[in-house]
């Protein structure tokens, strides 16, 4: 005799058969992964272990080395630089340009289509391209620039330890501003006419109406704009390897770079795998700040 399954246990068990695909995936594809280079960490793991096979445990000589280092240290504070001026830079375009969208006028759909361009290009393709416009003696910039007279002599770009980083900054908003205009241009279009309406009548100017109404009901579009900015800004590679490389002399290496030197060049992939989950434990901390910001928004 077959026995059936009680009613509601049935539908207990429902919701975790529509969940647990996408659970299995997250465990296969990130969970492992995550898991495997934290033990890494604590492991001996260079080139011969793929020949060897042995990866003996090091204990914390991994994370004593890596810690140790000058350029981890100069690695953590240009990859918080970089972050920074990056994230401020986007989001203060983004805003500005969302909100000149926000006034509806002829062309300003086929303009809002053209400022896409720059999130849509691959980044070692914006990357390979802006090295050549950056170019100190051959690049477009530095040429119109000393055409116009604005300059004396061509600006190194990216060959200067003291302005590499910034011209990797200014690349790197170049690429990120169309996305924070389109979600943050969504996020205007969801805040009622009739509230900033009422604001004007009040005798509220621009910037008032702004920051008293605008800004605080977009204040959930914010925080994930800000967030996902910073995900995918901190752990950046390919856009620094294409302009610099990492260079010169260090000037724009991140945690990102310096986990490829020591995992890829060095062939040392236990203290790789420390920079790593560096990098792992920055984009835990702001996931969380976005999800205990997220609950409060819709608990009020």
């Amino acid at each position: 005799m077959r026995t059936r399954t009680p009613a509601p246990r049935r539908r207990a068990l429902t919701p975790w058969l529509f969940v647990a695909p996408a659970l299995a995936y997250m465990l296969l594809f990130f969970g492992y992964p995550l898991v495997r280079n934290v033990v890494m960490s604590f492991q001996d793991y260079t080139f011969s272990t793929y020949f060897t096979g042995e990866a003996p445990f090091n204990g914390l000589d991994n994370w004593r080395t890596v810690f140790s280092d000058e350029l981890f240290g100069a690695s953590l504070w240009r990859t918080l630089l970089f972050t920074v001026g990056s994230l401020a830079g986007q989001f203060g375009i983004g805003m500005a340009l969302a909100l000149f969208f926000s006034r509806r006028f002829p062309l300003s759909g086929v303009m809002r289509s053209l400022l896409l361009l720059p999130w849509l290009i691959p980044m070692v393709v914006a990357g390979t391209v802006w090295r050549r416009v950056l170019d100190q003696e051959t690049g477009v910039l530095n040429e119109a620039l000393q055409a116009l007279h604005l300059t004396s002599s061509a600006v190194p770009w990216l060959s200067s330890p003291d302005q590499a980083l910034l011209s990797v900054v200014l690349v790197n908003i170049w690429i990120g501003v169309p996305f924070n205009m389109v979600i943050l241009y969504g996020g205007l279009q969801e805040i009622p006419a009739e509230l900033r309406e009422a604001a004007v009548l009040d005798g509220a100017g621009p910037f008032r109406s702004f920051f008293s109404v605008t800004l605080p009901l977009l204040r959930p579009v914010v925080t994930v704009v800000l967030v996902l900015g910073f995900m995918s800004t901190v752990k950046i590679l390919d856009l620094v390897l294409a302009l610099t490389n990492g260079g010169p002399a260090h000037s724009t290496e991140t945690l990102g770079t310096l986990t490829y030197q020591l995992s890829f060049l060095r062939l040392d992939f236990g203290q790789g795998a420390v920079v790593g989950n560096v990098l792992i434990v920055l984009s835990m901390v702001f996931a969380a700040v976005y999800l205990r910001a997220n609950r409060g928004g819709v608990n009020r």
